[in-house]
């Protein structure tokens, strides 16, 4: 699956490289995850039942807009540079289709995790302090409003799986690896499952 094929069919520009942003030492440079390995992603775990998708270092919306041509699935982005969050919404304004898509300027952090959102997709990123943040956060979210959520990672860092395996009620339900061409172990995604309490 061809990355600026798949773009042109959506109608978006989703690929490119972040020049000169460093907003702080917390904060990970721009990588857009291939339209073939998001593919893999969903065909080995589809995104089922009801629920957001919320994309933290969202960047300009790839994630967004693929989980929504594949499965319909309402979603948010959260990014902290302005030049990615503005152009997440050029190509919102550019989609070929409705879609319920919300992109956030602003810290991780800072977003307020809502009630429906279920799925939580990081791509490293952030520093762990902020990703254990997030975390807490979501888990304050699930004590008050019961339901099943999962953590989707992407080339996971060691001290996000420690933190999750370790410290958390969350466990490891999918394990999914890249095709032969991805060079690095650590190119795989790893889903970690809250299970729902009540």
């Amino acid at each position: 699956m061809d990355d600026h094929q798949m773009d042109r069919q959506l109608n978006i520009q989703t690929g490119g490289e972040q020049m000169g942003f460093n907003a702080s030492m917390h904060e990970h440079r721009f990588e857009v995850t291939p339209y073939a390995w998001l593919d893999r992603l969903f065909k080995a775990h589809p995104l089922k039942g009801s629920g957001r998708l919320v994309d933290f270092g969202s960047g300009k919306g790839r994630l967004n807009f693929f989980a929504h041509r594949v499965f319909g699935t309402p979603s948010a982005g959260v990014e902290v540079d302005p030049s990615l969050h503005e152009a997440a919404l050029r190509n919102l304004q550019r989609f070929k289709g409705k879609a319920d898509i919300e992109f956030i300027n602003g810290y991780a952090q800072d977003y307020e995790i809502h009630p429906e959102d279920r799925w939580f997709y990081f791509f490293n990123p952030f520093s762990d302090p902020v990703f254990m943040t997030v975390i807490d956060k979501i888990l304050a979210s699930v004590a008050d409003h019961p339901r099943e959520v999962e953590v989707i990672l992407f080339y996971p860092a060691l001290e996000y799986t420690d933190f999750l395996e370790r410290r958390t009620a969350f466990e490891l339900t999918g394990d999914i690896e890249l095709p032969v061409e991805a060079e690095d172990p650590r190119e795989r995604f790893l889903v970690y499952r809250l299970p729902r309490w009540d």
